[in-house]
């Protein structure tokens, strides 16, 4: 697996008319896989012999490596490069994933880079033509704000899933630091056996909730995923009861997203900047 992307050598490649036609082709491939996974590979994956677990694995090591495909096309094509640090700390059992959301594409990159994980995603991709096949196959849990979704969450980390969470909720507002929801807090606090944050950067900003797609910047875009150190739950646990404990580990999440997110020494910009 490609965990950096070098600069692309042909000048074509990085002009603007180029990368919005790339962009559109790669936005077209994805609606169309999600429509083909939902309609075709699933289907048959489902006639494969083993039971729920085999088949929920099946499932999502199909997503993740169909969503590492679409990010290397992305990065072959000129749209964009990227670098990941510490990729291999992640993907451990029980483990949380928690990370900054500056651009639609987050989840792609971190569900490509783990192959077994669990997602908590937007309620909207359940009912999403294009994305509710691979949702679903993959039983990742909705974002619906329920008690049974913290229940489940809980539990999949208790089984030994990994879980990827996004605590913002959606895609943060640019120029803005992250604003956390509490729910994440309490889903580590509840199951989880170790928190591991990845502190994405994305320059310049694209893809964020008020920019199309089609709003493409001037210059090509680099996503920079830095996985940090791990945070071990049950030091906050041990500092009161669940609410408050929950309080503070979101506190302490967010200042340490806010810290990270300013250091612009860390962040490399791409071969464009």
């Amino acid at each position: 697996m490609d965990l950096a992307t070098q600069p692309v050598g042909t000048k074509g490649r990085d002009a603007y008319l180029w990368r919005l036609l790339a962009t559109a082709l790669s936005f077209a491939l994805f609606g169309l896989g999600g429509l083909c996974l939902r309609l075709v590979i699933f289907p048959l994956l489902a006639c494969l012999p083993g039971d729920a677990r085999r088949q929920r694995l099946r499932a999502r090591k199909t997503v993740s490596r169909l969503f590492w495909l679409f990010i290397r096309f992305m990065a072959r094509s000129g749209v964009l490069t990227y670098d990941v640090q510490g990729a291999e700390q992640l993907g451990r059992p029980g483990q949380m994933i928690i990370a900054n959301h500056p651009s639609l594409i987050d989840v792609v990159f971190l569900i490509g880079l783990v192959r077994d994980a669990n997602c908590v995603v937007k309620e909207s991709l359940w009912n999403n033509p294009f994305t509710r096949g691979p949702v679903r196959a993959a039983q990742y849990i909705s974002n619906d704000g329920s008690l049974d979704m913290l229940d489940g969450a809980s539990q999949a980390l208790h089984e030994g899933q990994t879980l990827i969470v996004f605590p913002e909720g959606t895609r943060t507002q640019p120029g803005q630091a992250p604003t956390f929801h509490r729910g994440a807090a309490a889903i580590a606090l509840r199951g989880a056996r170790v928190i591991t944050p990845v502190v994405i950067k994305v320059s310049p900003s694209t893809l964020t909730k008020a920019e199309p797609w089609y709003r493409i910047p001037q210059r090509r875009v680099h996503f920079s995923f830095h996985v940090g150190a791990d945070i071990d739950p049950q030091t906050f646990a041990a500092q009161g009861p669940a609410p408050q404990a929950s309080r503070k580990l979101n506190e302490h999440l967010h200042h340490y997203f806010t810290k990270e997110l300013a250091r612009d020494e860390r962040y490399t910009p791409g071969p464009d900047s």
